[in-house]
């Protein structure tokens, strides 16, 4: 096995990344062998050559080509650099390597991006329109017809509820929110269990209003299927039974927010991620709390929210301060 295919192997067995991700790993490495390394060697190059192109010299080759051959963004270069930086690093672990090359090339600038987010009013709006798909009268009222055309949509109507509310308020990433199952949630003790990235499982309060919404959700689904549900079944699933996937949960969160006033922009399940820590972050909750909500694996992750702290100071020192008072 070469040193890529043994990297490839290490970052998803050991590191446990998505296959996604190894993919994107994979394709970097390949890329960086044959724009600068197959340039040398004429054919297919050795792990032998390989080495000897992970040099400071053919790294800054690479980025250059890069940004002016292949007209990518700073961003993606910055990616593709990350990438080989981790394969450098497990090469010194290996012994092929005595010191990571990455780190004396020079990384291009990129423009710093504040996360967008909805404001609260916003989203206190939307769930005020559709509260009416969360209550039990609904609930009802598919009982009396959960196998017709009326039935579907009204399932269809509280499942993109409960999806919009749970994304919102656990602050989830939308793979995890599909990753959930029925005993993902401990109604006791108000908490949900997730499993984000590298398999590493957190919990989060729920507030009382998730936990009956969900509760309520869960009698639907039993109508549904004519039965009770284990607990290593899916949390949430379509009107035939599977699991949600991610293109469904993109689509019901564009078509749940599509109308809502005060909502503009992309409409998506990340987005309310980062609205649910902003406000955190407005109302007085510390940076740790919800590094830990959102399974952010370092603070400098959650520090990108404080923008929005700032914006309110300034706000507030304007309206506020004596100074800026008197020269207004």
């Amino acid at each position: 096995m070469g040193h890529i295919e043994s990297y490839l192997s290490y970052v998803k067995d050991v590191r446990r990344y998505s296959d996604r991700t190894v993919a994107i790993y994979g394709d970097v490495l390949g890329n960086f062998v044959r724009t600068v390394c197959m340039e040398d060697a004429g054919d297919e190059p050795g792990d032998d050559v390989l080495v000897n192109c992970l040099t400071p010299s053919f790294i800054r080759r690479y980025e250059v080509a890069l940004l002016d051959g292949m007209s990518m963004k700073p961003k993606t270069v910055n990616l593709h650099l990350s990438v080989l930086s981790g394969f450098c690093r497990f090469l010194m672990k290996e012994g092929v390597l005595n010191s990571n090359p990455v780190r004396l090339v020079p990384r291009p600038k990129t423009e710093k991006r504040l996360p967008v987010f909805y404001k609260g009013d916003a989203m206190e709006t939307y769930f005020r329109d559709s509260d009416v798909y969360a209550s039990r009268g609904l609930l009802d009222s598919f009982r009396s017809c959960h196998d017709t055309a009326h039935g579907k949509e009204l399932y269809k109507r509280r499942l993109a509820r409960v999806v919009v509310s749970a994304l919102y308020c656990l602050g989830l990433r939308r793979a995890e929110l599909v990753g959930m199952n029925v005993g993902s949630v401990d109604f006791g003790r108000k908490i949900a269990k997730v499993v984000g990235k590298g398999d590493k499982m957190r919990e989060i309060p729920m507030t009382a209003s998730l936990c009956e919404e969900i509760l309520l959700y869960l009698e639907a689904v039993e109508v549904m299927t004519g039965g009770k549900r284990s607990v290593k079944e899916p949390l949430f699933v379509t009107y035939s039974g599977r699991r949600l996937y991610p293109v469904y949960v993109d689509r019901v969160v564009k078509e749940e927010l599509g109308a809502v006033r005060g909502i503009t922009g992309r409409r998506s399940p990340h987005v309310l991620r980062h609205s649910i820590a902003t406000g955190l972050l407005n109302e007085g909750a510390d940076l740790n709390s919800i590094k830990e909500m959102l399974g952010h694996s370092s603070l400098a992750a959650t520090q990108v929210y404080t923008h929005s702290s700032i914006a309110r100071l300034k706000h507030i020192y304007e309206s506020a301060h004596p100074r800026a008072k008197k020269r207004r």
